[in-house]
């Protein structure tokens, strides 16, 4: 087998499960949202997802450290997404949706960690760049947010459940052709886990970097939202998603080209400001035509921040504790960011509407990016 053979189930796992997460991140908020939830509801319930990734995330981490694997950890999360997915879908209550929505979530959230952890360290061993094969998680979300629009628009939202289970099944049964990847011999233990806790610029770094990530990722939770405000339909949606990800997919692309030039951190600190005007122009948007000009800055915002950030981590951490590592990462990127994210933007755009939101949005994102430029001007910014 070449060497790109041995990447391609690789390749199509994460193709297949980021075009799931199209699904849920496009239009959750308008299914829910259909099923008679108010904005704060939907805050609540989109933040369940972030808590719990909180605790499956190292988790799911501390598992295929400890048990040396990746794929076997992949596959039974994968099962448990199929299973709490159907679950989930048929509910109609705003409790239910909320405690089934915790069990979907505890699967679903590690399964893109882990498929990017599996991802950097198979790039790695071959002598490829992570970027070239992460492309197709974008790609895989850009396709399915343009197509899935489409269909939706004319079935409605309600019938999301079926492309999104279609897509689930693909990636559990192109997982079982992944490769593992080789891993740190010496077994993992709590102590090695206390030690990464206790690792002040891997702390410092992602408490700074949640600045950065929660405005990302209320915009996950409330475009689709922002953009029916603004007259727009699901196919605007995702159409705004498929530019977005497109956007996203020509930074991961050509990573390789530009990503090695300057310091990691010099790239999270350009993210940090793109996302601050990227925001303060969303808030100034009159139209949702606006939203959809301006939505090829996702690549140079979220793509950017994305691999500079998940870079520094990798050389910040043993390889001992990759996984865990990892996953605590995205913990706070996807996880603390998320929750904070969908609280803070369901009570903003339930009481002031999405103009607001977006400019506290481009605040915060202000923050990080002065957080993030002191960080690496002290010592513990030099460590990677």
């Amino acid at each position: 087998m070449t060497k790109q053979q041995s990447l391609t189930p690789l390749k199509t796992l994460l193709f297949a499960f980021h075009a799931t997460q199209t699904i849920i991140i496009s239009y959750l908020p308008v299914y829910l949202q259909g099923k008679g939830l108010n904005g704060s509801e939907i805050g609540w319930v989109l933040a369940v997802g972030p808590f719990a990734a909180i605790i499956s995330q190292p988790f799911w981490g501390y598992l295929s450290d400890k048990y040396k694997t990746v794929k076997k950890i992949l596959l039974l999360c994968i099962i448990g997404l199929i299973i709490f997915s159907s679950i989930f879908f048929s509910m109609n209550h705003f409790i239910w949706i909320m405690m089934i929505g915790f069990f979907f979530y505890f699967f679903a959230t590690p399964i893109g960690a882990l498929g990017d952890s599996l991802a950097q360290r198979r790039a790695d061993e071959v002598g490829v760049s992570f970027g070239t094969i992460r492309t197709w998680g974008s790609i895989g979300f850009a396709t399915s947010s343009l197509a899935i629009g489409l269909v939706l628009t004319f079935t409605g939202v309600e019938y999301m459940v079926w492309p999104y289970l279609t897509f689930a099944f693909i990636a559990l049964f192109v997982t079982l052709r992944v490769q593992d990847v080789d891993v740190a011999k010496d077994p993992i233990s709590f102590a090695d886990v206390k030690k990464l806790l206790l690792n002040k610029p891997f702390i410092l770094f992602l408490f700074f970097m949640m600045f950065l990530t929660i405005s990302h990722r209320a915009n996950d939770s409330f475009i689709g939202l922002y953009v029916t405000q603004l007259g727009g339909t699901n196919f605007i949606i995702g159409t705004a998603w498929f530019i977005g990800v497109i956007s996203e997919a020509i930074v991961f692309a050509t990573a390789g080209r530009w990503f090695r030039k300057y310091h990691t951190l010099i790239f999270v600190i350009l993210a940090g400001a793109i996302y601050s005007v990227r925001w303060i122009l969303y808030g100034l948007a009159d139209s949702y035509w606006v939203v959809l000009a301006l939505q090829f800055m996702h690549g140079l915002t979220f793509g950017v921040l994305y691999l500079a950030s998940l870079d520094y981590v990798t050389r910040l951490i043993p390889k001992l504790t990759q996984s865990t590592g990892h996953l605590l990462f995205y913990a706070v990127f996807f996880g603390i960011s998320g929750i904070i994210g969908s609280l803070i933007g369901g009570a903003l755009i339930d009481v002031y509407g999405g103009s607001t939101l977006y400019f506290v949005l481009g605040t915060i994102a202000f923050a990080g990016t002065i957080f993030m430029t002191i960080y690496h001007i002290l010592p513990f910014g030099k460590k990677a």
